[in-house]
């Protein structure tokens, strides 16, 4: 049995994109190049009429892991439960066939979902529009939280694209097979939303990754693509408030529950939020310079430096997933791992050097991750007794994760 079942409803997804590929090529071929192998990837057509069938169909003979459904059309609510009714893994996954996924995506799903223990994932995405890109996420820490806790986070963004949608979220099967946890069918606006609040409400606790995992692409026609007045964003709440309100009902204490009522209320003025990506903003970057590259031009000769290079860059990229995690700078990073490597005695000239810094920067990295709580130190001049607090174990831990990822990677491709 696989361990993910990644389901993607599919209707008409079949728009050009680049080198006579559509943007369906583009979202199942960055599933397919996933780090993490074990899944089984369901696309179930929505009685599509233009070549999306047939671009399923070849899909099929390329690779035993894929699944294709045709139907005749229904809506994405039917074909999502299609998909999940189909669905063997352990784990359930969604996606958008208009969207894709960081190469990693999986991996740090099924990875953070399993050592935390936890019932849900719930992860950072990048919001794409045009040729521009930003990260976007709502709960500004990597952690575990209580459903209450959760419910508390959401009570504050409930129109939020990161609580309501599903492509950024990790679900387990055995939840939504023993509470038969289906989309409303009868809904026809928020009903991913519908689904999670029902998920949750069986969760015990949710895992928060803050590293942005999956590529959101913003279409038009869509709600938050139009001009939505309030007056009708509130007539289309008010189809959905009972939903809303029972799960808080549920959830908190009445005493708490009449206190908050009037926050839970403003779900109906609250506006669909799915981010930005506007090229003044500092936070947008150029899609294909939000992570680091470790690619050099297609014409350049190959020799021992220009393999070196790669091998380096690559290994950024990999450390780069716990920077986004904690809010660190790469640089932190690797003072971190220098700090792994040597255990106590620091050397401020060597901890630089490790990292490829000059020395004010390394000590700039330093007093940063002592000012987080990471690191306890007593410096002697160039040289200091240096200990990791508790704060820093889970930053640790994963960066000895990444490094096991990346030496996996090369002995399997040792032109990485």
């Amino acid at each position: 049995m696989p361990k993910v079942s990644i389901i993607i409803p599919v209707y008409n997804a079949a728009k050009p994109w680049k080198e006579k590929k559509t943007t369906l090529h583009r979202c199942v071929d960055s599933i397919l190049a996933q780090d993490y192998k074990d899944f089984e990837l369901i696309l179930v057509d929505d009685g599509s009429t233009d070549d999306s069938g047939a671009i399923l169909d070849e899909y099929t003979a390329s690779d035993e892991r894929i699944c294709v459904i045709h139907k005749e059309n229904t809506g994405v609510s039917n074909t999502r439960n299609r998909g999940i009714s189909c669905a063997k893994g352990q784990y359930i996954q969604f996606a958008d066939a208009d969207d894709w996924l960081d190469p990693e995506a999986v991996k740090l799903l099924v990875r953070k979902i399993e050592s935390s223990h936890t019932d849900m994932v719930i992860a950072d995405f990048y919001r794409v529009v045009g040729e521009y890109t930003s990260a976007k996420g709502d709960i500004e820490e990597d952690s575990v939280l209580t459903r209450t806790e959760y419910a508390e986070y959401m009570m504050k963004n409930p129109a939020d694209y990161y609580y309501g949608v599903l492509w950024n979220k990790l679900y387990k099967a055995s939840i939504i097979s023993q509470y038969s946890i289906q989309m409303d069918e009868d809904l026809s606006w928020c009903e991913d939303f519908v689904f999670n609040l029902e998920y949750v409400y069986h969760c015990r606790d949710i895992a928060v990754l803050r590293v942005p995992i999956y590529y959101y692409v913003k279409t038009e026609g869509s709600l938050v693509s139009q001009s939505v007045s309030i007056s009708n964003t509130v007539r289309m709440k008010l189809n959905l408030i009972e939903y809303y309100d029972d799960f808080y009902r549920e959830i908190l204490p009445e005493s708490e529950y009449l206190l908050r009522k009037p926050i839970i209320y403003g779900y109906l003025i609250s506006a669909a939020g799915d981010g930005s990506a506007y090229p003044i903003l500092p936070s947008t970057k150029k899609l294909g310079r939000e992570r680091i590259n470790a690619t050099l031009r297609a014409d350049a000769k190959e020799n021992a430096y220009t393999r070196l290079y790669r091998q380096q860059k690559q290994m950024d990229r990999y450390l780069e997933t716990a920077s986004n995690a904690y809010d660190l700078d790469i640089r932190d990073i690797k003072i971190l791992l220098y700090g792994a490597t040597v255990e106590k005695e620091w050397d401020l000239r060597e901890a630089a050097d490790f990292a490829g810094l000059p020395v004010p920067l390394a000590a700039r990295s330093v007093e940063k991750l002592i000012r987080r709580k990471f690191l306890h130190r007593k410096w002697d001049g160039m040289h200091a007794e240096v200990e990791f607090t508790e704060e820093a174990a889970p930053v640790i831990s994963m960066i000895q994760q990444l490094l096991d990822d990346f030496e996996k990677a090369n002995a399997q491709d040792p032109q990485q």
